[in-house]
């Protein structure tokens, strides 16, 4: 059933890699400044939230690098597949302690895993990445991230030919962030983390090559906003681990809601549309 794709990548054992970053409160700050955050956190020693450490250790590549649909062509621990596709599928975090801004920090990737995958849509790999980072030789936390890649078109999924801008998704949870997704916001955050994908930004090539119905929300947006709702509801307690799935896509001009419902030693978090209860899903564990 997967040969196809596992013949891809039997070979690849790539070895890890290690880089550093100042964590300089600047991209803290700005993303911040782009959810509205009346009590950012972005000053030097600050704790740096959950899953924000996306914003660093950023490769920007050259131009000429990138393929057509705004990624790499080629890099460390991309399989090695004909006519690559990528969708963000979820991650793991497990937290020791946070990270500070404005002290160096290191981060080592490795390859985890690659996993071929009989789906709905076709063949499907997963391969997952784990990402290690310390600040003054000491491990703070430990992120997994998984990655799904197909081959080609295949079959695939189907999405709403037109969007409703207007309808709202009813609460579930008592803690609850609603947000209207705009191409301004998109392009931003694609900006803040050096994220090229044209489904973010090119509505023309969203419905004409991908065949979505307008610009696709980021997958670490959704996981972000769902995190969002435990720094402003629990901001007394610190996130020990966390895990997050994305299972359909949001698209720009729908209304979201981050809806979550705490418990003694965690919350159960998940992102809603008037047209899915279930685009992504959270759960976190605290201290």
């Amino acid at each position: 059933m997967h040969a196809s794709l596992a013949s891809h990548v039997e070979s690849l054992h790539p070895e890890p890699v290690t880089d550093q970053d100042a964590l300089p409160p600047g991209p803290a700050a700005a993303l911040s400044a782009l959810l509205d955050l009346s009590a950012p956190a972005a000053r030097s020693g600050d704790p740096l939230p959950p899953l924000w450490q996306w914003l660093y250790f950023l490769h920007w590549a050259p131009q000429q690098a990138l393929g057509p649909d705004g990624h790499l062509r080629d890099a460390r621990f991309l399989p090695p597949i004909p006519d690559r596709r990528r969708m963000f599928a979820g991650g793991r975090c497990e937290i020791t302690e946070p990270l500070r801004l404005g002290q160096p920090a290191e981060r080592t990737v490795s390859l985890a895993a690659v996993t071929p995958k009989q789906g709905r849509s076709g063949d499907l790999l997963f391969v997952t990445e784990r990402h290690e980072f310390r600040q003054n030789g000491r491990l703070c936390l430990v992120e997994e991230q998984d990655i799904v890649y197909r081959s080609g078109d295949g079959h695939r999924p189907q999405h709403p030919a037109g969007l409703d801008a207007s309808a709202e998704p009813g609460p579930e949870g008592p803690w609850q962030l609603r947000l209207h997704p705009t191409e301004t916001m998109l392009f931003r955050f694609s900006a803040l983390t050096a994220n090229a994908h044209r489904i973010h930004y090119d509505a023309p090539y969203c419905r004409v090559v991908e065949g979505y119905p307008d610009l696709v929300v980021h997958g670490p947006l959704l996981a972000l906003l769902m995190l969002e709702l435990v720094r402003r509801n629990a901001r007394e307690r610190r996130v020990r681990s966390l895990s997050y799935r994305l299972h359909r896509p949001a698209f720009a001009a729908e209304r979201l809601l981050a809806d979550g419902t705490p418990s003694d030693d965690g919350a159960r978090l998940h992102i809603a549309t008037h047209r899915e209860a279930r685009h992504a899903t959270a759960e976190v564990t605290f201290s």
